[in-house]
Parts: structure tokens; C-alpha cells; sequence
């Protein structure tokens, strides 16, 4: 038996929509749980804000140019925790193995020397094969094929991107070289490398 105390016109409970007033209650009560959740926030991007390493990390590049100053390649740097990341992308070098080598000064004036020698902050001799070495600033043979063109990524670990110690950005920068011949990892103070046949003077900049 239906209930006439109820009219006909009521809407069933279910569909019944909370009050005007509980609505507000409930949207006043959700707002006092922002500041905390808005102040954490904020407290992030200030932090960001003064660090500018939590938000971008170090990087710079380098464009190497022959004797003659034609473009035999570009280089990016980024910085990691263990150590500067080289991409080294070569367009124009000379057929054959050639050594690569962080040099302590960033100048470039042919025929090269004005670069100084392998950045070495640490004092430790040259070479791979060397037990006291080897420099920061050694880095592997590359091997480039007849067309020129050549990409490689190596990691230096003793190097960072700053103006510190061990920093390739400092005071007098520094530069990165391709030689004639190869390194042989062994010989002072540069591993019997030959001429320097292109440099690039290593600048803060993007990450490519």
C-alpha cells in the first residue's frame, strides 16, 4: 500500500541534492585544506628559484675549426654526476685515427698553441696506459672514416662544468683538439699526438 503522507510530487531521496548552506560548509571546509598543499608548493619553485642546478643542469659546446679556419665539427658538453658527457659530431676531419684532448686554455689561434697543454688540475701524468695518470683532460682516439663524418659520446669523469678545480669553464677556460695522429696513451706530455689540426674554445651554452 503506498503511503499518502508523502505527495506524489516529492522526488525520490537518492536524486535530492544537498542544501545551499551544506554546499558552501563543504567548499569553505576544502579550502582550509589548500594553504598547506599551496604553501609546500611555493616553497618548491622558491627553492628552484635559488638553485638555479635543481632546474637546469651545466652545459656548454664548442665548434672546432681547421688551421684554416673551415668547421670540422661541433661539440656539446652536459654535466652529470660523474663526470662531463662529450658529443662530438665531426663533418670535415681528416681520414684515420686521430687523438682528442681537453686542453687548459680556451684559445684557438692557429696553429693551436696558444691552448696550452692537456688539462691536467690534478698533477697526474699523461696517458691511459700510465700509472700515474691520466690527464682530466684525455679522452680516447676517434677513428674517421673517409667520408669525414664521425659521432661519438665519451664521458671524462675528473671534469665538471664549473670554475672550480676541476672545471672546464674557469677563469681562462678551456679548449678541445683534434690531433694529426693518434694518442698512444703512454708518451709525455701528450702521447706522440703530432699537429693540432682543430680546436674549439669551450663555452657555456644549451645542450643539444
Amino acid at each position: 500500500m503506498r503511503d499518502r503522507s508523502v505527495p506524489d510530487s516529492a522526488p525520490p531521496l537518492a536524486r535530492r541534492r544537498p542544501a545551499a548552506g551544506a554546499r558552501r560548509a563543504a567548499t569553505l571546509l576544502e579550502r582550509r585544506k589548500q594553504p598547506g598543499r599551496r604553501a609546500l608548493v611555493a616553497a618548491a619553485l622558491l627553492a628552484c628559484a635559488a638553485d638555479p642546478a635543481a632546474s637546469a643542469e651545466e652545459t656548454a659546446r664548442a665548434t672546432l675549426r681547421g688551421v684554416d679556419g673551415s668547421v670540422l665539427g661541433e661539440a656539446s658538453l652536459r654535466e652529470t654526476p660523474h663526470g662531463v658527457l662529450l658529443w662530438l659530431s665531426l663533418t670535415g676531419a681528416p681520414e684515420g685515427t686521430h687523438a682528442l684532448h681537453f686542453h687548459e686554455t680556451g684559445r684557438c689561434e692557429p696553429p693551436f698553441r696558444t691552448a696550452g697543454g692537456h688539462f691536467a688540475p690534478e698533477g697526474r701524468g699523461h696517458g691511459f696506459f700510465n700509472a700515474g695518470g691520466p690527464h682530466a683532460g684525455d679522452l680516447p682516439n676517434v677513428t674517421v672514416p673517409a667520408s669525414g663524418r664521425l659521432q661519438i659520446e665519451v664521458l671524462a669523469p675528473r671534469t665538471d662544468l664549473s670554475a672550480g678545480a676541476n672545471g672546464l669553464l674557469d677563469e681562462d677556460g678551456a679548449a678541445l683538439l683534434l690531433h694529426a695522429d693518434p694518442d698512444d696513451y703512454r708518451s709525455a706530455p701528450s702521447g706522440a699526438a703530432g699537429a693540432r689540426i682543430a680546436c674549439g674554445v669551450i663555452r657555456g651554452d644549451s645542450w643539444r
